[in-house]
Parts: structure tokens; sequence; C-alpha cells
């Protein structure tokens, strides 16, 4: 693991567990983060109160390492005492709110029996002032994703019983319902607060194998964050969760594709049957596609069908590391190109979900390649998501990371394309072409 020294200091302390699982600060030892495989102070721009709804993780077989100021140096950090008693020392990662992109990786370094990780985004994370710091971008300050609209349970309880009786046999209702109560998904809840985004998950099969995918892991590495969707709804779920949410909800968005499920592109006609009925019935609200874009052809006939917008999903500009990661079946890289080329040709908004990693989604390469993308593609909008991963699993997938910044990839970008947007959420036609 090389080492690199950021040029301007910082203050908080780096932040240790100990066995456990008790939160401290190392008595002398700085915060330190990652890009990539390169150990760097964070710059003092890169900080940001630890946000409300953040959670914090401790790293399993991770050994925490910090600056050492006195020695000029990072130090791994195996063992600190505090007092009169020696701890052992495990590290520990902030996960950022929706709305926030990481900058930084948390310094760690793997010991000989770290198993792999859990699907999260793994944010350095320090201490000063009494206050826990993380280093990260808020990027969209879109309020409905504010954790406090979400934490009303009994509320939502009241809610589901109240959809469950007058819709008893609707199977993509009560899968809803089971991502709203079990795995407390912000968008599903929505569904029965009849707000905002609605996700229509309708496709248990997918032509991908993501070493990241949330939804489906082989039994080798770590569990996946929920489980996939094991049925194909019917036009008639579909359509009875999205027209009363079209017509009803304030900002209303329907989105096929979503965390609990497969690629939905393997469900294209299903998709066009249920387009085509919703804008039979009403021209209300947004209708978007989150997809990895295998299919050109299905995804204009979605747009023929009334599709308002799209958003794509890669990691990276790169065929090469594009595959590493997706593993695409039946599709390339150029396929998923030609889809945001079709889809901007009929008129939809289009974008990207980029999933960032620091130091590797920021490496020069990677940026030239992103600019020749949206160049040739005339993306409306880049939407930046945290990856989750284990961070040694990626940069084993990707090679070493030489990132030059987060924050300066984004300058880079918008010095490169003034009118092209940057966001964490999907829009509503009426906000399309808002800047911010």
């Amino acid at each position: 693991m090389s080492t690199v020294r950021a040029t301007t200091p910082v203050d908080p302390r780096l932040v240790l567990s100990d066995p456990d699982g008790k939160i401290f600060s190392h008595p002398y030892l700085k915060m330190a983060g990652r890009s990539g495989d390169r150990v760097v102070v964070p710059h003092p721009s890169e900080l940001v109160p630890l946000p409300r709804g953040s959670q914090l993780f401790t790293m399993p077989g991770r050994i925490p390492v910090g600056w050492d100021e006195d020695s000029a140096a990072f130090i791994p950090s195996e063992k600190v005492k505090i007092g009169k008693r020696e701890r052992a020392c495990t590290a520990v990662a902030a996960f950022l709110p929706p709305g926030y992109v990481r900058s930084l990786l948390p310094a760690t370094s793997k010991g000989s029996d770290g198993p792999v990780l859990p699907l999260w985004a793994y944010s350095s994370v320090g201490w000063k002032e009494g206050r826990f710091w993380a280093t990260g971008i808020f990027l969209d300050p879109n309020p409905h994703w504010n954790p406090k609209y979400f934490q009303n349970d009994r509320r939502l309880r009241t809610q589901i019983d109240l959809f469950s009786r007058k819709h008893p046999e609707n199977r993509l209702l009560r899968q809803l319902m089971r991502c709203a109560v079990e795995y407390r998904c912000f968008a599903a809840k929505n569904v029965f607060f009849r707000r905002w985004e609605c996700p229509l998950p309708t496709s248990p099969t997918c032509n991908a194998n993501c070493i990241g995918c949330i939804s489906l892991q082989p039994s080798e590495c770590c569990p996946a964050s929920q489980e996939r969707i094991s049925f194909v709804p019917t036009v008639d779920e579909v359509v009875g969760v999205a027209l009363p949410h079209l017509e009803k909800a304030k900002e209303a968005i329907v989105s096929f594709g979503q965390g609990c499920e497969g690629e939905p592109l393997m469900q294209w006609r299903l998709l066009k049957r249920s387009i085509r009925t919703l804008r039979e019935r009403t021209d209300r609200g947004t209708i978007n596609l989150n997809t990895n874009g295998s299919l050109p052809g299905k995804v204009a006939d979605l747009c023929d069908a009334g599709l308002d917008s799209i958003r794509v999903t890669l990691n990276s500009s790169h065929a090469e590391f594009y595959k590493r990661y997706h593993k695409p079946r039946g599709y390339t890289f150029g396929t998923v190109t030609e889809s945001l080329v079709k889809a901007k040709g009929k008129g939809v908004y289009t974008s990207i979900n980029l999933l960032v990693f620091p130091g590797v989604t920021d490496r020069e390469s990677e940026v030239e390649g992103l600019i020749r993308l949206i160049r040739r593609t005339r993306l409306d909008l880049v939407q930046m998501r945290n990856l989750n991963i284990d961070p040694d699993l990626y940069l084993k997938a990707m090679g070493k990371g030489q990132g030059i910044g987060i924050s300066q990839m984004i300058d880079w970008l918008k010095q490169e394309f003034p009118s092209l947007q940057f966001g964490y959420f999907n829009r509503t036609r009426e906000s399309f072409y808002l800047n911010g």
C-alpha cells in the first residue's frame, strides 16, 4: 500500500472500535483516508460534520491506519493504550445518508483473516470538537430524502394496513410492504405515504452478475442486502400500484428498476404494456426506468410507449472495467451507450447512475472516458451514487487507484459541460432542466 500525505493537515483524530464494538478516538493518531490503494490525510475542504441519518460501522479484520505527526508517517493501530488498559483495535467507517457522495474510503490494512465485508459504502470518519466528521460532498439537496420523513413507523403501519385491506391480492404491493418494513426502504415507504418516488420492481432475473449486486450474491461472498423479488407481477398489479400514485402523489415519480430485483428490461413486454396503460389513463407524474441499458431496441420501444426518463447504471466509462464489475451476459458496454443514444433521440431525459468509488472513479483516464461518453450520448444528468462494496474486493477487481479527487473530477466535468446537471436522485418532469 503506497502512502501519500495531503498538503494540508487536519485536526480530527482517528476513530477506532474495541472488540466489544465500543467506539473511541485514538489518543494521538490523526484521521486518514484512502483514495483507492493510497493513504492520505483528508484536506479540510473534504470534511463535513457527520450528517443526520448516517450510520457507523465496524470493519471486521481491518486494522485502522492513522497519521502520526511526530514521525510524519501513516501508522497502523492494532492496539492502543487508553489509561492503564490496552485495547485491540478495529477500523470504523461511516455510511452517509442519501444526497452525500463520499470522497475518501477508510484508511485500513486488511488482516490475513479479514472476511469479505457486507455491501455498504464505507467512508472515512474522524472525531474532533465533540463530534464525528466524515469525508464527503453534499451533492443533491432534494429535501424529500431527508431521513426525518421516514421515521414515523406507527403511521407507516397504519397506512400499510389500510392499503392491505383495499388491495389484498396485489402481490407487488405486498412486496413493497416487505421492503418498507423489513428493509426500511425509503422509496417503498413513499408508496404508503402517497408521495414522491414510488418503486416498481418487476424482474426476478438479470443478464448481469455485478460483483456488488445487493439482491443476489454467491454463497462464498457476502450476504445480499435484500432478497430479490421472486415473481413477475401482472400489468394489473403494476398499474394498481402506479396509477393511484401518479394521479394523487405530490411530485409523483414511478420507477421501474429497484435494488430488490434483477434487470427490468428482462420484462420489457410487461413494462411496455404497463407504461402504455398508465399513459392512456393519466398524463400526470413521471415514469422512469432504472436499467443497465442492455437492450437498446426495447429501450426505444419503452420510450415510444410513454417513458419520461431513463437512468443507466455503470461503474466505469471504459469497457474493460465495466465488464470486470458488471459481468454482462449477452451485451456489451457499447450496447449500454447505444441505449442512452436511442433514448436521447426519442426525446427522453437521460442520466447515468455513476457508481462512485474514490480512487477508481476519479482516475484521470476514467474522467477522460466519461467526457467522451457524455459527448456521444448528450446526457442531461450525472447521478453519483456511492458504490456499496468491500473496498478491498473492488480494488482486487479494478486494480490500483490513482484518483485526482472526487471534487476535482466534478469540477473538471463542469468545465467541459457547463449545462450538465449533477445529482443523486431521480427528477420529476417539472424539474428536468432546473439547475441544482
